[in-house]
């Protein structure tokens, strides 16, 4: 997920207090009206609510110094903390909790509400492994009320294509979902549909076909292209960047980090979305090396390889790395490697001042006021994210990519397979990778964007979700998933 602090309440409180994990789905363990155990999460997820809503400093403040991980405290000083629940009381006016579940043993996901804004909020809570288990990190960001929704049996795919389909057009009808929905099995579509506008001041629909931003999802194709390179022996998974890369990085930087620290977010590198993007006008920034300014005085926040944090720096020099090793433009270089033999012909990082054709401008609420978001990210996406695709396209991908159209088979199951082993347990070369259900793909989200490609090898589903509005997708893939594995738990 990328995110990026702005003025907009919901991007304050994410970025504050972000609990550092990738935004793939993350799915309940327990759907409402199961009884169970409360684990110590979701007891600590009730007592950080309920000090939220008693909108007292003090209170505050105490909570945050006696029940906040030392590690929790050092990533973001106590009187920080206090500021951001201080303020969040001041926008929401406190919670109302609709859903609380267990997609762990120490962590907690809550569906709740505000109570002045009356906006929807998914907050993942996690607490330490043992006694009295300090709050190790929070995560709240805009969901819908879509994450009420969940059947209590297991569906038929007709049954679960007629509960989404229902779910949607109920969502849509009180302007809850905006976007594209498409279901496959065995590669051939069995839903698809469209909702809500791509345009609000012209009033313009939404439509299977329409282009939705990617967000983080552009990173499975400069992984796809990495290995493509590898494969032809240009480059090695071990090398380190600096063979390959010449002013971007320190040398220490160069010699220590390699390129599958970059593939798997162990690198230690951060983001370029930092102050100086942020000051600076989008439309220095449409080409590869024009980021290089922006990451020249990167430092690690960690040995590579010792730890897992997600990096939009990194996937930014995976593309400089393929134009070195390929000698192409990054861009041309997707469109004739990734995007063509995928059959991807509505996918690209297009200019945001070029004309493009239907085309889903991303929307936003601040102050409860829908605005879009064309002055807050890139005007134009690259190797980390921002580009643009449709559902169908995207299952023209996953279809590629599982029938090794993009890669041999050993590349292929090498790129989507989880490495524990390098400290990336829930994540390979450029994909998430998730169990109950097993899955791969990836997400992407930023105000106004939200997308999720998650492809299910065992039961051969794929789902496409792309959505231009907050968080639009999450609620719908997580409803997928949760069917599925109500499923699998049958079968067992």
């Amino acid at each position: 997920m990328k995110l990026h602090l702005r003025g907009d309440r919901k991007c304050r409180v994410i970025v504050a207090i972000l609990l550092a994990t990738l935004a793939m789905v993350w799915t309940p363990s327990r759907v409402p009206g199961q009884e169970a155990p409360e684990n110590p999460a979701e007891r600590r997820a009730r007592e950080f609510v309920e000090v939220v809503n008693s909108g007292d400093t003090n209170r505050m403040r105490q909570f945050v110094q006696e029940v906040f991980s030392k590690g929790f405290l050092e990533a973001i000083p106590p009187e920080e903390h206090v500021r951001i629940l201080t303020m969040t009381y001041q926008q929401e006016g406190g919670f109302d909790i609709r859903r609380v579940s267990a997609p762990g043993p120490n962590a907690a996901d809550v569906i709740v509400q505000g109570r002045r804004t009356k906006e929807w909020s998914r907050m993942n809570l996690r607490v330490e492994d043992t006694p009295p288990y300090r709050i190790a990190g929070i995560g709240i960001m805009p969901t819908t009320a879509i994450a009420l929704e969940y059947p209590d049996r297991p569906l038929s795919d007709d049954e679960m294509v007629a509960f989404l389909k229902r779910v949607l057009d109920s969502a849509a009808a009180q302007g809850q979902f905006s976007g594209a929905v498409l279901v496959a099995k065995n590669g051939q579509p069995i839903f698809k549909a469209a909702y809500g506008l791509a345009s609000r001041r012209y009033n313009v629909p939404n439509q299977v076909d329409t282009k939705f931003n990617l967000g983080s999802m552009n990173k499975m194709f400069t992984a796809v292209a990495i290995a493509q390179l590898a494969e032809q022996g240009k480059l090695s998974f071990s090398d380190p960047i600096g063979k390959y890369l010449t002013g971007w990085v320190s040398d220490s930087i160069g010699r220590k980090v390699t390129i599958q620290n970059l593939l798997t977010h162990t690198s230690g590198l951060g983001s370029y979305f930092n102050e100086k993007f942020m000051k600076s006008s989008r439309e220095l920034y449409r080409k590869v090396d024009d980021y290089k300014s922006l990451v020249a005085d990167e430092k690690l926040a960690f040995e590579p390889g010792t730890k897992w944090q997600y990096s939009n720096t990194g996937f930014l020099l995976l593309g400089a790395i393929v134009e070195k090793a390929s000698g192409q433009d990054y861009f041309d270089y997707i469109r004739e490697h990734v995007y063509k033999p995928a059959g991807m012909s509505n996918s690209d990082c297009y200019d945001m001042d070029d004309p493009v054709p239907n085309l889903a401008m991303g929307y936003t609420k601040s102050d409860g006021k829908w605005k879009n978001n064309i002055f807050m990210h890139v005007i134009r996406g690259g190797p980390a994210g921002g580009g643009f695709s449709t559902v169908e396209d995207l299952l023209a991908f996953a279809n590629a990519l599982m029938g090794n159209k993009l890669l041999k088979p050993e590349m292929t199951r090498l790129l989507t397979t989880a490495k524990p082993e390098l400290h990336s347990p829930n994540y390979g070369f450029g994909f998430g990778v998730e169990e109950n259900p097993h899955s791969i793909g990836h997400s992407g989200g930023f105000p106004g964007i939200s997308s999720n490609l998650s492809i299910f090898p065992d039961s051969g589903f794929t789902v496409a979700v792309m959505s231009n509005t907050d968080g639009g997708s999450v609620e719908v893939a997580n409803l997928f998933r949760h069917m599925l594995n109500l499923r699998a738990k049958r079968q067992t």
